[in-house]
């Protein structure tokens, strides 16, 4: 007999840094998953990335779980690439950085799978459109 799926979560953790205090514990808690549980899986496949990593937690009845991790934001991905903190307050005049062309082909290829895009030209228009609204620039 299959297992029936209790529900699926979605949630936004730092890599290497799920711990069972809010906003983890409140959203899997009340599930019955085990929290150190996952905190200990979570923490040993994300050990080696950085930033915010997205992840799909399914939970079946038996309160038994599976998660699957997702590509960082393009956003995350883009401020990785420049090393900034953060995007501009105000995009139209003030400028945080300059991608290259091989920069926005690089996110939009490692991206891809996460995307609604069939090709790496489209995938790179969303990357450019993000860049756009951070108040960074891109070059030839």
């Amino acid at each position: 007999m299959a297992k029936k799926i209790k529900s699926i979560i979605k949630l936004v953790i730092g890599a290497g840094k799920a711990n069972p205090a809010p906003p983890i514990g409140s959203a899997l808690g009340p599930q019955g998953v085990n929290l150190m549980q996952f905190c200990k899986d979570f923490n040993a496949q994300t050990a080696t990335m950085s930033g915010s990593i997205p992840c799909v937690v399914t939970i079946w009845d038996d309160r038994t779980f599976e998660f699957v991790l997702k590509t960082p934001a393009v956003s995350e991905l883009i401020k990785q690439s420049l090393n900034i903190q953060a995007g501009s307050k105000d995009q139209a005049r003030v400028k945080v950085g300059n991608l290259t062309d091989a920069q926005v082909t690089d996110i939009a290829t490692r991206k891809m799978e996460d995307l609604n895009c069939y090709t790496v030209d489209q995938a790179k228009k969303t990357v450019m459109g993000t860049a756009k609204s951070m108040g960074v620039t891109i070059s030839n």
